[in-house]
């Protein structure tokens, strides 16, 4: 779709100013039965949303990982966080992330896919890494969401590694850690977004 192809060389995010993210305000965490038909009637009716999981590190060697903890889908004006212990998610993720029609996009997404599947028996359909399509064919690696903002929006998408790898399986999340999970599924939403005007010579 497009010829932007993306080096983590070419762009320094030092003297950029900040990316503001998504507000709190506009996070939903889905714990109940009614949140979950809210989120899963308004994540269907849109074409594509962001999407990203959270998982507790592992820090022993040969230690396994359980998650993900956490599922993060966002639409344009929404980011829905869905703890997977409890609570209704496991049975909404399943229709949406199942869903041929709607499609899903994020970074880094290499493991999600056998993960939500080992978990939660999701296969996850229509499923697009921006981190893989920025890079472009022969180029090796991925793109990660800060050189993706820094080309698209001229601004630094700052994440703190000590949120990163904090416990997400914790049932009660701080708000340091509900802004880092939702800005990561938004923030691939937006670039999404972006990537398709610029392709189309609308940006």
């Amino acid at each position: 779709m497009s010829d932007v192809v993306l080096s983590r060389a070419s762009l320094s995010t030092t003297e950029l100013p900040a990316y503001p993210g998504v507000a709190l305000a506009n996070v939903s965490i889905v714990v109940s039965d009614d949140q979950a038909e809210e989120a899963l009637a308004t994540l269907m009716a849109t074409d594509v949303v962001g999407f990203d999981t959270e998982s507790k590190p592992t820090f022993l060697k040969g230690e396994v990982s359980t998650g993900p903890h956490l599922v993060q889908l966002a639409t344009e004006t929404r980011v829905y966080l869905f703890p997977v212990s409890g609570g209704s998610a496991p049975g909404v993720l399943k229709p949406i992330m199942e869903s041929p029609r709607l499609l899903k996009v994020g970074f880094g997404l290499g493991n999600d896919r056998s993960a939500l599947k080992s978990r939660l028996d999701i296969e996850i359909q229509n499923l697009l890494d921006m981190g893989e399509v920025l890079r472009g064919p022969g180029h090796r690696g991925t793109v990660g969401a800060k050189v993706a903002v820094a080309h698209f929006f001229g601004q630094k998408f700052q994440k703190s590694k000590q949120t990163g790898t904090s416990n997400w399986a914790n049932p009660r999340l701080t708000e340091r850690q509900l802004l880092y999970a939702a800005n990561d599924a938004y923030v691939a939403l937006r670039v999404y977004r972006a990537w398709v005007g610029s392709s189309e010579g609308q940006v």
